[in-house]
Parts: structure tokens; sequence; C-alpha cells
């Protein structure tokens, strides 16, 4: 998967229900739909939030259903 132009290799497979992933980003618009799409495409639910953690602005997505 491609978040403002860098590849992170995500194994959906293993991102469970409760789970949470941070991909650090610029351009949070972009990289929601970006997510929105991969998680579409699997079924998932899920529920992203910018963030900034330790110092970092990024998207939080945890997954719900």
């Amino acid at each position: 998967m491609i978040v403002d132009g860098v590849s992170y290799s995500v194994d959906w497979r293993k991102f469970k229900v409760g789970g949470s992933v941070f991909f650090p980003c610029i351009h949070a618009d972009v990289a929601r739909e970006d997510v929105k799409t991969v998680t579409r495409r699997l079924g998932f639910k899920v529920v992203m939030k910018l963030v900034i953690e330790e110092g970092i602005r990024g998207l939080r997505v945890w997954r719900i259903k």
C-alpha cells in the first residue's frame, strides 16, 4: 500500500477487530482515500483519525468490524 508516496507492507490478514495501524502522512485526505479503497475491498469496517504520535502527524486506523 502506498501512502504519501511511501510504500507500506501491511499484512491485512492479521488486522483483527480492535487492532490499529498508524500511517505517517502529510496529506491525510489522500491517505484516507487510499485506506478506504483497500479496507472496502476486504470488507473491513474501520474508523480513521488524524493524530500526532510522538511528534509525527499521521492517520491512525482502527478495525471495528
